[in-house]
């Protein structure tokens, strides 16, 4: 009888030691699938799980960091408070890495301040929106990115025009932000991956269908619906700084590298639009595109690997703050006395 050997990464962790305990949440549910992809992009890129810190507020979204990466430490906020808690924690130790999750409804309707106001400070983090257009804990009522005229069976119709979440993170100045559909797992994961490198916050707009409550067949938020009108920008590729660049199959012209921070690439191959995910206004352009044409605009919308973050902005040390000795914080007599004689 032969052994079967289990897969290991460059750190010497299986996926097992990715995974998070079993779900609770419907099955078809596009939550699990975004769970699956976080865990397969973190055991790609060799991220030790006890190095990311994971964080949630209200809804069947904020269930989904029970889901995965069980060895890192975690919390479940309050509704719409995510953000708060998320950059407590990035400033205590700036070098872990942040993963939030939420939902339409903890960021677009009760968070939507907090969202605004963590994207333009820019703290690094990976913040994943799962979208589905409706409140699924109670019983399925119309979210704030339900789109206007759906009608469904226990709630009516929705007169009110939908909050676009990757418009307002392009509005508030975010350094990163994307959409994708949970249908489509590969673009996921090669997203979640860039985001994961990213030094600023990445917003990520994931349709995620909900096949209880936001169920019809024509709706934004549904498989069907994705499926049939999902129009990708480019094909996407996150090349790890370890590993050699090799682009000989494409043509000339065919290519955009986004080079970050930490010497990783992500590669984006055109398909059918001349983009450039570096120009903000023509992101903002293609959104607007996407609404009128009934399009799902998918991929890499904007980055801005150069803006500064809010470790850059409050001169953060390397060393986590909370392991900084009262020795280290307490000023000399000869700093205190310079600061006393500067305020005569």
């Amino acid at each position: 009888m032969t052994d079967i050997i289990e897969e290991t990464n460059a750190i010497g962790l299986a996926r097992a030691d990715y995974q998070g305990l079993r779900s609770t949440l419907c099955p078809g549910c596009g939550h699990n699938t975004i769970s699956a992809q976080i865990v397969r992009a973190c055991f790609e890129m060799s991220i030790s799980p006890e190095r990311i810190v994971k964080f949630s507020g209200i809804g069947c979204s904020s269930k989904s960091p029970t889901y995965f990466l069980k060895r890192s430490f975690g919390f479940n906020g309050l509704h719409g408070r995510m953000p708060s808690m998320a950059l407590g924690a990035a400033f205590a130790d700036t070098t872990m890495k942040v993963i939030g999750v939420s939902g339409d409804g903890d960021t677009a309707s009760i968070g939507l301040g907090q969202f605004k106001h963590l994207i333009r400070r820019n703290l690094p983090m990976v913040y994943i929106v799962e979208n589905n257009g409706v409140y699924g804990l109670t019983k399925g009522q119309f979210s704030a990115t339900a789109e206007q005229g759906l009608e469904l069976k226990r709630q009516g119709v929705n007169p009110f025009l939908p909050i676009d979440i990757a418009k307002e993170a392009l509005i508030g100045n975010a350094s990163f932000v994307a959409r994708s559909f949970a249908g489509d797992p590969a673009q996921v994961r090669e997203l979640i991956k860039a985001a994961l490198s990213h030094r600023g916050t990445a917003v990520l707009d994931i349709i995620s269908p909900c096949v209880s409550f936001n169920n019809r067949e024509d709706t934004l938020h549904s498989y069907q619906w994705g499926r049939q009108h999902q129009a990708p920008l480019h094909d996407i590729a996150y090349v790890p700084r370890r590993k050699t660049i090799i682009l000989k199959e494409f043509q000339e012209g065919e290519i955009k590298e986004v080079a970050l921070h930490d010497g990783s690439v992500v590669v984006l191959k055109k398909l059918d639009k001349e983009y450039d995910p570096q120009d903000k206004w023509q992101a903002l352009k293609i959104l607007e595109d996407a609404e009128k044409n009934n399009w799902l605009v998918t991929g890499l919308l904007y980055i801005n690997p150069e803006q500064p973050s809010l470790y850059d902005f409050m001169d953060l040390v390397e060393r986590p703050l909370n392991r900084i000795n009262a020795e280290d914080l307490r000023p000399s007599p000869e700093t205190l006395d310079k600061i006393n004689q500067g305020m005569y």
